[in-house]
């Protein structure tokens, strides 16, 4: 995961920009700290810009267009180009006329009423455009953003994950100065306006014509290790409110590690440290990310980086047959080590709570369990080795014990309502005798360490695989360990989600490698040097590699912008 032991890795190739393929397309990798609402309001009635948009439930009147309103039909200079927003949009057909621009008067109308379920999304949209909201069977008038929902979800619970890409499609339509936002679901409602949001900082409005927007890969997002560095709330959802316009879906927390154990904790306190985050506050966390349609993925690593916790439970530290202790391992042959650790997963998993039905996720960890690491296990670990022959029988091994206690924490997450389980990669065993669970993702991050399979004989065995590639989505404070910090352009110009490990992509057939197997990829920060960077420089590091990811994630065709102009577009939107 983020600490390996790993060789000196050999130089990196240099990357160069394929050309341009599709001349209506613009891209940008902009993952820029929003404006207050009010000075970002101000700023863009000085410009004579402003938007908003909301949604409609199935059956739902529409909202009238009346060509004899009393408002008079705006003015302005015509909008040109292509929309520019990252990521940049899938589909632009042009038509002829002046575009759209927000106006003085101008209004999101939400035919579906004040208590639909994209009603949290248009009111979003007018405070960062400074519009105001209208509701119901309203006349919708030149300048007006129009916002409806088309699919069978307006019966459905407000915010609640999508179960794939599709359900994230959005298409926006600038016709005769109105603007008109459809999708099938609040999430692409939410995608639109995040749309609408940047077209309007980087070019005033949009042009004349339709957008049909989708992504490419339903999974993308970001990882924070928030157990070696604490970061505070104000930061984390700085974060999340930061992906949620790049249309980033997913916000992983490893809050438990050697260094730290950072959410209150109930059932035993002793182990929380003293620089926490209370339930309180994750749950708040919780609700903002639900609300930008993001999903929270808790991990509470095991058997390995187990540190903190172990510091106060020493009985159950793993030692070697010489009597020396491993930090941060916890003896897996213990019969006091599973209740400890599933005590704390079930508290853990009530605190991050899912609506019912909807995508439920947990990561297991499963990495660097240092008993897999040694050149001789069964004889430097010899009660590990006796538990697996107990329970697997004579040639039963420490992958099979441990791969077993990785299948049992996953029965226990799952029976608090979790459904999408995942584990680091390194922490996959194959064995005659007990196999991962088959519903567990491979969070593929490394080929350097033990259980180092290529990612292809995941692919080849029907597993799905995420890709956390440590060469372009690793930020390791510190750079240790031949870590390098990634960049933006390295990730934009060279980086795509086949490429799961090293430089190339993963070698399989086509049929393995679309958006079902391989879900798509999260940007990792790791703390393992804390002190390496403040907050705030951490901040500003991932800014243009998490725009450049977001880009590459949501459309699989060559960027149309250079790094140069995607960096700039970055810088405005």
């Amino acid at each position: 995961m983020s600490n390996p032991m790993r060789p000196p890795r050999a130089p990196r190739p240099s990357a160069s920009l394929r050309p341009v393929t599709t001349p209506t397309r613009r891209t940008g990798p902009a993952a820029r700290s929003a404006l207050p609402a009010a000075a970002l309001a101000a700023a863009l009635l000085l410009a004579g810009c402003s938007g908003t948009a909301d949604t409609e439930p199935p059956g739902s009147t529409s909202a009238k267009v009346n060509p004899t309103s009393a408002r008079a039909t705006p003015t302005w200079a015509p909008v040109t180009g292509t929309p520019q927003v990252i990521p940049a949009v899938r589909d632009f057909r042009r038509a002829d006329g002046r575009g759209w621009r927000p106006s003085k008067g101008a209004r999101v109308v939400v035919p579906a009423g004040e208590k639909s379920n994209v009603a949290d999304e248009a009111q979003r949209m007018a405070r960062d455009l400074g519009l105001t909201v209208v509701y119901g069977d309203q006349t919708v008038q030149p300048g007006d953003i129009e916002v409806k929902i088309t699919g069978k979800s307006g019966a459905q619970a407000n915010n609640v994950p999508v179960q794939g890409a599709a359900d994230e499609a959005y298409t926006l339509t600038a016709d005769g100065t109105r603007l008109t936002l459809t999708a099938p679901t609040d999430a692409g409602i939410f995608y639109g306006t995040r749309t609408v949001k940047q077209a309007v900082r980087a070019a005033g409005g949009f042009p004349e014509g339709t957008i049909q927007d989708r992504p490419g890969r339903p999974q993308r997002g970001m990882s924070l290790d928030n157990a070696r560095k604490p970061y505070t709330q104000d930061w984390i959802e700085a974060r999340i409110r930061e992906i949620a316009d790049l249309k980033l879906n997913q916000f992983q927390l490893h809050f438990s590690d050697d260094q730290g154990f950072r959410i209150q904790s109930d059932t035993h306190p002793e182990i929380v440290s003293a620089d926490h985050l209370t339930k309180a506050q994750i749950r708040q966390i919780v609700a903002l990310a639900r609300s930008l349609h993001i999903s929270v993925v808790p991990e509470l690593d095991s058997p390995g980086h187990l540190g903190a916790v172990l510091e106060h439970h020493p009985d159950l530290l793993l030692h070697r047959a010489s009597g020396s202790v491993v930090p941060g391992a916890i003896d897996i042959s213990n019969p006091k080590a599973a209740p400890l650790i599933d005590s704390l997963l079930k508290e853990m998993s009530e605190l991050f709570t899912n609506p019912e039905g909807a995508p439920a996720y947990w990561h297991l960890g499963g990495d660097e369990y240092q008993a897999l690491l040694s050149s001789t296990p069964s004889t430097t670990y010899p009660q590990l080795t006796r538990a697996a022959r107990q329970k697997y029988g004579p040639n039963g091994t420490i992958e099979d014990l441990a791969t077993g206690w990785l299948n049992d924490r996953q029965k226990t997450v799952e029976a608090k309502g979790k459904n999408r389980i995942e584990a680091w990669n390194d922490g996959f065993f194959s064995s005659p005798r007990v196999s991962p669970d088959k519903n567990r993702m491979v969070d593929y991050w490394t080929g350097k360490e033990a259980g180092h399979r290529d990612p292809s004989s995941f692919l080849r065995e029907g597993r799905n695989v995420m890709n956390f590639n440590d060469e372009y989505l690793y930020y390791v404070l510190g750079e240790p360990n031949q870590f390098v910090y990634p960049t933006g352009q390295r990730i934009y110009e060279s980086w795509t989600p086949l490429v799961i490990r090293g430089t190339q992509p993963v070698s399989v057939p086509a049929n393995l490698t679309g958006p079902d197997r391989i879900p798509g990829a999260r940007f990792a920060i790791w703390s393992d040097r804390a002190q390496a960077q403040t907050q705030a420089q951490v901040a500003a590091g991932i800014r243009l590699p998490l725009a450049a990811l977001a880009q590459k994630t949501w459309d699989p065709r060559t960027p149309a912008l250079s790094w140069t102009g995607f960096k700039a577009l970055a810088d405005r939107v």
